[in-house]
């Protein structure tokens, strides 16, 4: 990988790392206003006539803080792998991951062919 390829995906990944974070912050701050509003509130909200549950909504929010949580971690460990000179390098067969695959999965651990064959075991 020469160092403009290099580039582009150290940019790529530290954009979409940036806009994690945002989406941590702003995941973090849906949790705070649950939880606030739940100690503002009778205990029993499963039989609310106006809609969902408090306990539906922190465990929703929750959730969506976990994915991004996880994501960040793929983009760090993509990260990594830029930085050691091993990015873009498939851990299932060795060989180069397609610069389209990629732009399209930064964080992309293998290829196509070995990506598709180990959901296939997995499923």
């Amino acid at each position: 990988m020469d160092d403009t390829v290099r580039r582009e995906f150290g940019a790529l990944l530290h954009a979409q790392r940036d806009e994690l974070l945002a989406g941590v912050g702003a995941s973090e701050r849906l949790l705070d206003a649950i939880r606030e509003a739940r100690s503002d509130t009778p205990a029993d909200d499963e039989h609310d006539p106006e809609g969902g549950t408090m306990s539906a909504e922190w465990s929703r929010a929750e959730g969506l803080l976990e994915g991004t949580q996880r994501e960040l971690g793929e983009l760090d460990a993509a990260l990594a792998r830029l930085a050691a000179g091993s990015y873009g390098i498939c851990t299932g067969c060795g060989s180069a991951i397609p610069l389209e695959r990629l732009r399209v999965r930064p964080a992309a651990l293998q290829c196509v062919g070995c990506a598709s064959a180990s959901t296939r075991v997995r499923g």
